[in-house]
Protein backbone atom coordinates (compact mmCIF):
# COMPACT_ATOMS: atom_id res chain seq x y z
CA UNK A 1 0.00 0.00 0.00
CA UNK A 2 1.41 3.37 -1.01
CA UNK A 3 1.94 5.79 1.87
CA UNK A 4 -0.41 8.77 2.03
CA UNK A 5 1.20 12.26 2.04
CA UNK A 6 -0.24 13.25 5.41
CA UNK A 7 1.27 14.40 8.71
CA UNK A 8 -0.25 12.64 11.73
CA UNK A 9 0.45 14.67 14.87
CA UNK A 10 0.29 13.02 18.30
CA UNK A 11 1.26 14.76 21.55
CA UNK A 12 2.38 12.47 24.36
CA UNK A 13 3.39 12.16 27.98
CA UNK A 14 3.88 8.64 29.39
CA UNK A 15 1.66 7.01 26.74
CA UNK A 16 3.56 3.73 26.35
CA UNK A 17 0.35 1.73 26.87
CA UNK A 18 -1.77 3.67 24.38
CA UNK A 19 0.67 4.78 21.71
CA UNK A 20 1.29 1.47 19.85
CA UNK A 21 -2.39 1.05 18.96
CA UNK A 22 -2.65 4.68 17.88
CA UNK A 23 0.38 4.60 15.57
CA UNK A 24 -0.50 1.16 14.21
CA UNK A 25 -3.84 2.56 13.04
CA UNK A 26 -2.09 5.23 10.92
CA UNK A 27 0.85 3.28 9.49
CA UNK A 28 -0.46 4.21 6.02
CA UNK A 29 0.52 7.89 6.57
CA UNK A 30 4.04 8.79 5.44
CA UNK A 31 4.78 11.37 8.16
CA UNK A 32 4.22 10.50 11.82
CA UNK A 33 5.12 13.33 14.20
CA UNK A 34 5.19 12.68 17.96
CA UNK A 35 5.69 15.68 20.26
CA UNK A 36 6.65 14.45 23.72
CA UNK A 37 6.72 16.48 26.93
CA UNK A 38 9.29 14.48 28.89
CA UNK A 39 7.94 10.94 29.19
CA UNK A 40 9.65 8.70 31.73
CA UNK A 41 8.33 5.46 30.23
CA UNK A 42 8.97 3.87 26.81
CA UNK A 43 6.85 6.37 24.85
CA UNK A 44 9.73 7.84 22.85
CA UNK A 45 11.24 4.43 22.04
CA UNK A 46 7.85 3.16 20.83
CA UNK A 47 7.35 6.21 18.62
CA UNK A 48 10.75 5.75 17.00
CA UNK A 49 10.07 2.06 16.48
CA UNK A 50 7.09 3.07 14.35
CA UNK A 51 9.30 5.39 12.31
CA UNK A 52 7.88 8.59 13.81
CA UNK A 53 9.74 11.88 13.99
CA UNK A 54 10.07 12.63 17.71
CA UNK A 55 10.60 16.09 19.14
CA UNK A 56 10.40 17.21 22.76
CA UNK A 57 8.83 20.38 24.12
CA UNK A 58 7.98 21.46 27.70
CA UNK A 59 4.26 21.13 28.41
CA UNK A 60 2.14 24.21 29.13
CA UNK A 61 -1.27 23.09 27.91
CA UNK A 62 -2.67 20.76 25.26
CA UNK A 63 -3.57 23.72 23.02
CA UNK A 64 -0.15 25.37 23.25
CA UNK A 65 1.65 22.05 22.75
CA UNK A 66 -0.23 21.37 19.53
CA UNK A 67 0.03 24.94 18.27
CA UNK A 68 3.78 24.80 18.81
CA UNK A 69 3.95 21.55 16.82
CA UNK A 70 1.73 22.50 13.87
CA UNK A 71 4.46 24.41 11.96
CA UNK A 72 6.53 21.22 12.05
CA UNK A 73 4.02 19.37 9.87
CA UNK A 74 5.79 18.20 6.75
CA UNK A 75 2.79 17.56 4.51
CA UNK A 76 -0.06 19.57 2.99
CA UNK A 77 -2.68 17.85 5.17
CA UNK A 78 -2.58 17.25 8.93
CA UNK A 79 -4.45 14.73 11.10
CA UNK A 80 -4.35 15.28 14.87
CA UNK A 81 -4.82 12.32 17.21
CA UNK A 82 -4.60 11.66 20.92
CA UNK A 83 -2.66 8.57 21.94
CA UNK A 84 -5.84 6.85 23.16
CA UNK A 85 -7.57 7.23 19.77
CA UNK A 86 -7.64 4.77 16.88
CA UNK A 87 -8.39 5.39 13.20
CA UNK A 88 -10.70 2.67 11.90
CA UNK A 89 -9.97 1.09 8.49
CA UNK A 90 -13.09 2.77 7.11
CA UNK A 91 -11.98 6.18 8.35
CA UNK A 92 -8.48 5.56 6.97
CA UNK A 93 -9.99 4.95 3.53
CA UNK A 94 -11.97 8.19 3.71
CA UNK A 95 -8.96 10.22 4.81
CA UNK A 96 -6.75 8.75 2.08
CA UNK A 97 -9.42 9.65 -0.50
CA UNK A 98 -9.72 13.23 0.80
CA UNK A 99 -5.97 13.78 0.67
CA UNK A 100 -5.70 12.27 -2.81
CA UNK A 101 -8.63 14.32 -4.11
CA UNK A 102 -7.41 17.59 -2.52
CA UNK A 103 -10.78 19.22 -3.16
CA UNK A 104 -12.10 22.68 -2.24
CA UNK A 105 -12.68 22.05 1.47
CA UNK A 106 -10.09 22.99 4.09
CA UNK A 107 -11.03 20.67 6.95
CA UNK A 108 -13.08 17.70 8.07
CA UNK A 109 -14.83 16.73 11.26
CA UNK A 110 -14.88 13.09 12.33
CA UNK A 111 -17.43 11.23 14.42
CA UNK A 112 -15.88 9.96 17.64
CA UNK A 113 -17.07 6.81 19.39
CA UNK A 114 -15.83 6.81 22.99
CA UNK A 115 -15.60 4.05 25.56
CA UNK A 116 -15.49 4.34 29.36
CA UNK A 117 -14.02 1.56 31.54
CA UNK A 118 -13.91 -0.67 28.47
CA UNK A 119 -17.51 -0.13 27.30
CA UNK A 120 -18.72 2.15 24.52
CA UNK A 121 -20.98 4.97 25.72
CA UNK A 122 -23.80 5.42 23.21
CA UNK A 123 -25.85 8.22 24.79
CA UNK A 124 -25.49 11.27 27.11
CA UNK A 125 -24.25 13.47 24.26
CA UNK A 126 -21.21 11.30 23.55
CA UNK A 127 -23.15 9.84 20.62
CA UNK A 128 -23.15 13.28 18.96
CA UNK A 129 -19.42 13.92 19.45
CA UNK A 130 -17.83 15.52 16.37
CA UNK A 131 -14.24 16.77 16.38
CA UNK A 132 -12.29 18.71 13.77
CA UNK A 133 -9.10 16.73 13.23
CA UNK A 134 -8.20 16.69 9.51
CA UNK A 135 -7.24 19.98 7.83
CA UNK A 136 -4.90 21.70 5.43
CA UNK A 137 -1.60 22.67 7.00
CA UNK A 138 -1.57 26.32 8.01
CA UNK A 139 -5.37 26.67 8.03
CA UNK A 140 -6.14 25.81 11.67
CA UNK A 141 -4.94 26.39 15.24
CA UNK A 142 -6.23 25.85 18.76
CA UNK A 143 -7.79 28.49 20.98
CA UNK A 144 -5.66 29.26 24.04
CA UNK A 145 -7.43 27.32 26.79
CA UNK A 146 -5.98 24.99 29.42
CA UNK A 147 -8.66 22.30 28.93
CA UNK A 148 -11.30 21.46 26.35
CA UNK A 149 -9.36 23.26 23.63
CA UNK A 150 -11.08 23.72 20.27
CA UNK A 151 -9.46 23.68 16.84
CA UNK A 152 -10.38 26.80 14.87
CA UNK A 153 -10.43 26.45 11.07
CA UNK A 154 -9.87 29.22 8.56
CA UNK A 155 -12.01 27.82 5.76
CA UNK A 156 -14.85 25.46 4.94
CA UNK A 157 -15.36 22.03 6.50
CA UNK A 158 -17.50 18.91 6.15
CA UNK A 159 -17.91 15.75 8.23
CA UNK A 160 -16.55 12.34 7.32
CA UNK A 161 -18.79 9.32 7.75
CA UNK A 162 -16.57 6.68 9.38
CA UNK A 163 -15.78 6.81 13.11
CA UNK A 164 -12.72 7.53 15.18
CA UNK A 165 -12.44 5.27 18.24
CA UNK A 166 -11.60 6.85 21.59
CA UNK A 167 -10.54 4.53 24.43
CA UNK A 168 -10.90 6.96 27.29
CA UNK A 169 -10.47 6.15 31.01
CA UNK A 170 -9.80 2.43 31.19
CA UNK A 171 -9.73 2.43 35.01
CA UNK A 172 -10.84 4.51 38.00
CA UNK A 173 -7.22 5.23 38.87
CA UNK A 174 -6.68 6.76 35.42
CA UNK A 175 -9.77 8.96 35.83
CA UNK A 176 -8.78 10.10 39.32
CA UNK A 177 -5.23 10.81 38.20
CA UNK A 178 -6.49 13.18 35.49
CA UNK A 179 -9.24 14.66 37.67
CA UNK A 180 -6.75 16.66 39.74
CA UNK A 181 -5.09 18.26 36.72
CA UNK A 182 -8.22 18.86 34.64
CA UNK A 183 -10.29 20.49 37.37
CA UNK A 184 -7.42 22.81 38.31
CA UNK A 185 -7.03 23.87 34.69
CA UNK A 186 -10.80 24.20 34.23
CA UNK A 187 -10.99 26.57 37.20
CA UNK A 188 -8.05 28.56 35.79
CA UNK A 189 -9.83 28.92 32.44
CA UNK A 190 -12.98 30.22 34.14
CA UNK A 191 -10.97 32.63 36.24
CA UNK A 192 -9.13 33.92 33.16
CA UNK A 193 -12.50 34.49 31.47
CA UNK A 194 -13.65 36.64 34.41
CA UNK A 195 -16.03 34.05 35.88
CA UNK A 196 -16.65 33.95 39.61
CA UNK A 197 -17.97 31.09 41.72
CA UNK A 198 -20.96 31.25 44.05
CA UNK A 199 -22.68 28.96 46.51
CA UNK A 200 -25.52 28.72 43.99
CA UNK A 201 -23.15 27.36 41.34
CA UNK A 202 -21.65 24.86 43.78
CA UNK A 203 -25.11 23.59 44.70
CA UNK A 204 -26.85 23.56 41.31
CA UNK A 205 -24.30 22.93 38.56
CA UNK A 206 -23.21 19.39 39.53
CA UNK A 207 -26.76 17.93 39.75
CA UNK A 208 -27.72 19.83 36.60
CA UNK A 209 -24.83 18.13 34.75
CA UNK A 210 -25.92 14.73 36.05
CA UNK A 211 -29.59 15.24 35.11
CA UNK A 212 -28.75 16.53 31.65
CA UNK A 213 -26.49 13.59 30.81
CA UNK A 214 -28.39 10.84 32.62
CA UNK A 215 -32.02 11.84 32.01
CA UNK A 216 -32.36 14.39 29.19
CA UNK A 217 -29.69 12.75 27.00
CA UNK A 218 -30.84 9.24 27.97
CA UNK A 219 -27.61 8.21 29.63
CA UNK A 220 -29.55 5.70 31.73
CA UNK A 221 -29.54 3.47 28.63
CA UNK A 222 -25.79 2.97 29.16
CA UNK A 223 -26.47 1.07 32.39
CA UNK A 224 -24.04 0.99 35.29
CA UNK A 225 -21.19 2.36 33.17
CA UNK A 226 -23.35 5.37 32.37
CA UNK A 227 -24.28 5.89 36.01
CA UNK A 228 -20.62 5.82 37.04
CA UNK A 229 -19.60 8.18 34.24
CA UNK A 230 -22.26 10.80 34.97
CA UNK A 231 -21.63 10.71 38.71
CA UNK A 232 -17.93 11.30 38.12
CA UNK A 233 -18.70 14.04 35.58
CA UNK A 234 -20.91 15.83 38.10
CA UNK A 235 -18.15 15.48 40.69
CA UNK A 236 -15.64 17.07 38.33
CA UNK A 237 -17.99 20.03 37.80
CA UNK A 238 -18.24 20.48 41.57
CA UNK A 239 -14.45 20.38 41.92
CA UNK A 240 -13.97 23.01 39.19
CA UNK A 241 -16.33 25.44 40.94
CA UNK A 242 -14.98 24.58 44.39
CA UNK A 243 -11.49 25.47 43.17
CA UNK A 244 -12.80 28.64 41.57
CA UNK A 245 -14.61 29.54 44.80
Amino acid sequence: MQATPLTVLVTTWNEAENLPGCLESVRWADDLLVVDSGSSDATVEIARRFGARVVTHPYESAARQKNWALPLAGRAWVLILDADERVTPELASEIRAVVARDGPLDGYFVRRRSSFLGREICHCGWDRDRVLRLFRAGRASYDDRLVHETLQLDGRAACLGAPLLHHTYRSFSEYLDKLERYTARGAADLRAAGRRASVWALVTRPPARFLRMYVLQRGWLDGVHGLLLFTLSATSVWLVYARLF
